[in-house]
């Protein structure tokens, strides 16, 4: 169905994808693995021919395969309503009709308009195909109450990123290339997805770094190398690809422990051989001995060949055969500033109602989260988990109630969209601005984040949206707050990064509140839950 050969790709001198094969039969459902920034999101764009590549082709099969799109920032025109953008994307099957008629009108009055006619012609099948589907997927999605001449640009993450796979679910595609498709999705829409998928005929490459879904969804994971910039294939789910990265990484490490070992014999061999030929020379061959001195002089000789012969074989294995050092995957050190110690009751909601214009979206919530309590907030979309802590910090007004902030309580924010990141400055810009560092010190705590060398100067805009989240979470690390309030901060982080993400919260001194829908991730991170079910707050110990 899909074949990709050869496929090499450059931005300037950096190399991103060198020689990438990739085959995906008709109904096989393949994940796409790989550090942030390492080609994903361009290989897929390749494969849809929005990026062309500088070397290798693409080829389908057949060559009119219906591909269903769903790229990892979803962009909408202007003042594009909901209803427009379901048009555009071949969804709406009145418009589409409407669309095909006028051009067989053209076509009547002798127009050569023969190819768009059997375009749309295609897009009506299309559209009517997915229009009995329509009502039970926008429903599943959380879609079917809003308004269709809503703006798109109004709509939550969540909803945005609904919509748009609403859109490409419904346009009846034989091959899905999906980019992150659950990010900004809450657990019980994830859990709908990977039914759905579960249930779908169509073949899938999907770049997720969900560990639940992948292993609940796909039958193949291909790895992209940030290093090599090669893909690799491993049959089975995530959990079957880790072990098998675990099992060859242990290869890795034995076979460099063994080839130390053998230099270290080798070393030792060579010095041992040198120093009996030494001993020959100053012994009984310098003696008057005729007989003596020619045959020690012979043993020498042979003795100082063997030793050549080692060091030969030393030589090979230090360059030619040299085995490279086993590294981890992900080098990233998310290290928190000392957080000030503040009050036992670090937040408190007292009967709080948040929304906006006077549209509550939750209310009566009483909950307090005490000083170093780990606090996962869950809950649908759209059910007002932002608007909360949007309301904590400042940006909406609360409708009802109060909520009250304990003593010498310091706020970190990170934003779910990455709306508050200056896009104009750089890194290091962004970075200087805390007044914490010089530009050396600077340089070198970004380097933790792996901003290394002129990565420091790109501007923000430019980064990816895993880079942006790296970012965020390093000024984050910096701000030396004690409470922490995270609207979905692991969305475009890769899975390495997620665990050490993960693993720093853990460390972290102070109190988290964060919105998560990971469900590793919650497992290994809360030790309390705030679930947000039908308006009301629900909170839950863990431990």
């Amino acid at each position: 169905m899909l074949q990709a050969i050869q496929i090499t790709k450059k931005y300037g001198a950096e190399t991103v994808l060198d020689q990438v094969n990739l085959v995906i039969q008709p109904g096989e459902r393949w994940g796409l693995v790989g550090a942030n920034g390492c080609g994903k999101t361009t290989l897929l764009r390749i494969l849809v021919g929005e990026v062309l590549p500088d070397g290798g082709k693409v080829v389908f099969r057949p060559s009119n395969v219906r591909i269903g799109y769903l790229p990892q920032g979803m962009r909408f025109a202007g003042e594009e309503t909901l209803d427009d953008f379901l048009t555009r994307m071949g969804c709406n099957l009145e418009r589409t009709s409407a669309a095909l008629a006028e051009i067989a009108e053209q076509m009547a009055f002798g127009e050569k308009v023969e190819q768009t006619y059997d375009q749309l012609l295609e897009q009506l099948t299309w559209a009517a195909q997915g229009a009995s589907r329509a009502s039970e997927v926008l429903a599943a999605l959380g879609l079917d109450a809003l308004d269709r001449s809503l703006p798109c640009a109004t709509l939550s993450g969540g909803q945005k990123t609904r919509l748009s796979l609403a859109a490409v679910l419904l346009s009846s595609p034989q091959l899905l290339l999906l980019d992150e498709p659950t990010n900004h999705l809450d657990i019980e829409m994830i859990e709908w997805l990977e039914n759905w998928l579960g249930n779908a005929s169509q073949a899938a490459l999907i770049v997720s770094h969900d560990r639940a879904f992948l292993d609940r969804v796909v039958d193949g994971i291909f790895e992209l190398d940030g290093k090599t910039h090669e893909l690799r294939a491993y049959v089975g789910n995530y959990s079957t690809y880790l072990e098998a990265k675990i099992a060859e990484r242990e290869e890795q490490r034995q076979r460099y422990q063994d080839q130390q070992q053998e230099i270290e014999r080798l070393r030792g061999s060579i010095g041992r051989v040198r120093g009996a030929a030494n001993f020959r020379k100053g012994g009984k061959a310098d003696s008057g001995d005729k007989f003596a001195k020619g045959f020690f002089a012979n043993r020498s000789l042979e003795t100082m060949r063997r030793a050549r012969a080692l060091e030969r074989r030393l030589e090979r294995l230090l360059q030619e055969d040299a085995l490279e050092k086993p590294h981890p995957d992900w080098q990233m050190r998310v290290e928190f500033a000392d957080a000030p110690v503040s009050g036992r009751d670090v937040l408190v909601l007292q009967d709080l109602a948040v929304g906006y214009d006077e549209r509550p979206l939750l209310t009566h919530l009483n909950a307090t989260l005490r000083f170093g309590q780990r606090v996962a907030l869950i809950g649908p979309n759209g059910c007002g988990k932002t608007t909360l802590l949007r309301t904590i910090v400042g940006q909406v007004p609360a409708l009802e109630g109060q909520f009250c902030l304990g003593s010498k309580v310091q706020l970190g924010y990170m934003a779910q969209e990455q709306e508050d990141l200056p896009i104009a400055h750089s890194a290091l810009t962004a970075v200087l601005e805390l007044g914490r560092f010089s530009e050396t010190e600077a340089r070198s705590f970004l380097s933790k984040f792996l901003f290394k060398g002129d990565d420091v100067f790109t501007p923000i805009g430019s980064l990816s949206y895993g880079e942006r989240s790296r970012l965020r979470l390093a000024l984050l690390a910096a701000s030396g707050c004690n409470l922490l309030l995270l609207d979905e901060p692991i969305n475009h982080l890769d899975i390495p990064a997620r665990a050490r993400f993960e693993q720093a919260l853990t460390g972290f001194e102070g109190s988290i509140l964060a919105v998560v829908h990971d469900r590793y991730f919650i497992a290994g991170f809360a030790t309390v839950i705030w679930e947000v079910k039908e308006g009301q707050l629900r909170v839950q110990s863990l431990s």
